[in-house]
């Protein structure tokens, strides 16, 4: 199940007690509230408060840790202790972990029956108890606890103890080495040892030796020596008296067995004591049965209904993150397609501009990404019609100018005027001859 509609079932069935019977040895399903009949416990640490709320998202009740980074203890004394011997009990709880779990326990403990006088509000960490079961996570821990833990039992002794009763044989050698040199080897003919030669003073460079190839006495340079062996050393052979450090023998351990048929005590009580960094850790429907059946009607009526609408919506949650993912990669390749017309040239002015409404729609991409589309598509509308042109403007029509009419003496002036024109005319123009002239 994913995130905080986690729903976990923990049921097991051990070979332990058989009353067959058509009622379960003990139900709580917390439909009347936990105060009264769950005792919290009254130690200092425990300051986890519990509450009695639905299942987030169901109408049913549950046991919920209401804080995190919190110790919880709470336990609940059974009616009669439930005995653990040659048949079948069926142990069985919801947990339903809303927040997840990160760092906690979810798990109960069935508690052995106390010494006489002995008070719930007491139960702690170190109150014995017969079986522990249920989650613990944090870290690379990651589990399901079951623990049978019987009265007398030190988990922590050993499998071998050393054989007190054993000596150290008389002369054992425990400085000797494990290998000596061979008193039989000896030093070949032809071994070469190298010399150290006497010492010279040390010495300073000649100033006239400064330009020259070199100076003083040549010598040949030296060379690997193919002869050479290095400083001999008689071989090492196995020390006949070496026996190694003494400790003493072990043998097996006469306290340890293995238990074919467990006889375990008596469940008298039903603990939950855990500490968590997670809130939101609901209980619900802690059951003791001796009959499989009556189990398994219970889980089929309690937790499978809200099993089957967790698993619907955890398949919608699921197609939904698919639907997401497949839009968060459209949305990179806008971003990426936008942030490519922000670096042409002709944008350089608009360029910062475009950026900055580039970027304020990675911040909101369910918000902007239609209007950043819009955007891209001026753009590169803008670019074509630049590059590869367009139809031009057409010229704006200039408004016709009213005519006014003219007053009688602006008539006559522009009658004068034009008799004007006309004689001007007739003085350019050849003369006619007239018939008398003729």
């Amino acid at each position: 199940m994913t995130g905080g509609r986690a729903v976990l079932l923990l049921v097991v069935s051990a070979l332990f007690a058989q009353i067959y019977a058509s009622d379960p040895l003990f139900h709580e399903s917390f439909d009347e509230g936990f105060q009264g009949s769950w005792i919290v416990s009254g130690k200092e640490e425990y300051s986890g408060v519990w509450k009695h709320e639905k299942s987030d998202g169901h109408e049913d009740y549950g046991l919920l840790v209401s804080e995190p980074a919190r110790k919880y203890a709470i336990v609940k004394e059974l009616d009669s202790p439930v005995t653990l011997k040659d048949g079948t009990v069926v142990l069985q709880f919801e947990v339903r972990l809303q927040n997840g779990l990160e760092c906690g326990g979810a798990y109960l403990k069935y508690i052995r029956p106390q010494e006489a006088g002995w008070d719930a509000k007491e139960f702690d960490n170190d109150t014995p108890y017969t079986i522990m079961f249920g989650p613990d996570k944090c870290g690379s821990t990651n589990k399901v606890h079951f623990i049978l833990k019987p009265d007398d039992w030190d988990e922590d002794a050993p499998t071998e103890i050393l054989d007190e009763e054993a000596t150290k044989p008389e002369g054992w050698l425990d400085d000797e080495p494990e290998e000596v040199d061979d008193p039989e080897a000896a030093k070949p003919e032809d071994w070469d040892d190298e010399e150290d030669g006497e010492w010279e003073a040390p010495k300073i460079d000649n100033p006239k030796c400064e330009e020259a190839p070199g100076c003083g006495e040549w010598k040949r340079p030296m060379k690997q020596n193919p002869a050479y062996k290095g400083k001999w050393h008689a071989p090492m052979i196995d020390n006949p008296a070496y026996k190694g450090i003494w400790k003493p023998q072990e043998i097996p351990n006469p306290e340890y067995f293995e238990l074919d048929k467990p006889d375990f005590d008596p469940i008298a009580a039903i603990g939950i004591e855990i500490w968590t960094m997670q809130d939101g850790i609901l209980f619900d429907n802690i059951l003791i049965a001796d009959d499989e059946k009556v189990a398994t009607a219970i889980l089929e009526k309690t937790w499978k209904p809200k099993f089957d609408v967790e698993k619907e919506k955890q398949k919608a949650e699921e197609a939904a993150a698919a639907d997401s993912e497949d839009l968060s990669e459209f949305q990179k390749k806008i971003f990426s397609v936008l942030y490519k017309i922000a670096d042409i040239p002709f944008l350089e002015p608009y360029k910062i501009k475009i950026i900055d409404v580039i970027e304020k729609g990675e911040k909101q991409p369910n918000i902007t990404i239609s209007i950043l589309a819009s955007a891209a598509v001026i753009l590169v509308t803008v670019l074509f019609r630049t590059l590869f042109g367009g139809k031009k403007p057409v010229a704006p029509v200039k408004p016709i100018a009213e005519v006014k009419k003219p007053s009688a003496t602006e008539a006559d002036a522009a009658g004068s005027s034009g008799d004007k024109e006309e004689k001007e005319d007739d003085t350019t123009a050849p003369r006619r001859r007239s018939r008398r002239e003729t």
